[in-house]
């Protein structure tokens, strides 16, 4: 695993604006129904990663306006609760992020809520460059952390190791200090454990 200094990985040095997926209408990527962004690209490279094929920049596709419009326009819907950046890592891929997030906020304000995922730490997206600072400041909800494989547990809600956390970040950073998304709540059993029954 990979730990950067501040500022020490820049997305304009990295980026290559590709896309490795995008799913729309999902229920796995946060809170209710939601479209998924998932940004190609990551340095961190933990240990376990589940999605390592992702961390090369230049996988899958490059990122379009089609693209674009096209989750605008499933985020149009009522029944859909918001926007996930994951990857990939979207902190070094913030033109591709904040292109679009910029756009939601601009037809959606804030009716509609930013989810992502992250290898950083709040705190040290706190000493990043200001294009990370920006993208920071339009999330609504951050999952942050590097993935631990010695401290993974099957419970965790959202997040695959106990030291990663849920974060509100208006919160937080009204308040200059982490606060956990106050809907956080880990299960009593694993997820392999829940059976189809459970889910008629």
């Amino acid at each position: 695993m990979n730990n950067p200094q501040p500022k020490e990985w820049l997305a304009k040095e990295y980026s290559q604006n590709y896309i490795a997926d995008y799913k729309a209408f999902n229920f796995v990527d946060g809170e209710g129904v939601r479209n998924s962004l998932y940004v190609s690209g990551c340095l961190f490279a933990c240990e376990g990663c589940f999605n390592k094929a992702v961390q090369n920049f230049r996988y899958g596709t490059p990122f379009t306006q089609e693209l674009e419009d096209q989750i605008i326009a499933d985020l149009s819907h009522d029944y859909v609760q918001g926007l996930t950046l994951l990857g990939g890592e979207p902190f070094l891929n913030t033109d591709v992020c904040l292109q679009v997030v910029n756009r939601v906020r601009n037809v959606f304000g804030t009716t509609k809520d930013i989810w992502s995922w992250t290898g950083y730490t709040f705190e040290e997206l706190l000493l990043e460059s200001e294009d990370k600072l920006e993208l920071l400041n339009q999330v609504d909800i951050l999952v942050d952390g590097r993935f631990e494989l010695a401290k993974r547990d099957l419970k965790l809600q959202f997040r695959g190791s106990s030291n990663q956390r849920i974060i509100d970040v208006k919160q937080s950073l009204a308040q200059q200090k982490v606060v956990l998304w106050a809907k956080g709540h880990d299960g009593e059993q694993t997820f392999e454990q829940i059976k189809k029954a459970d889910l008629i």
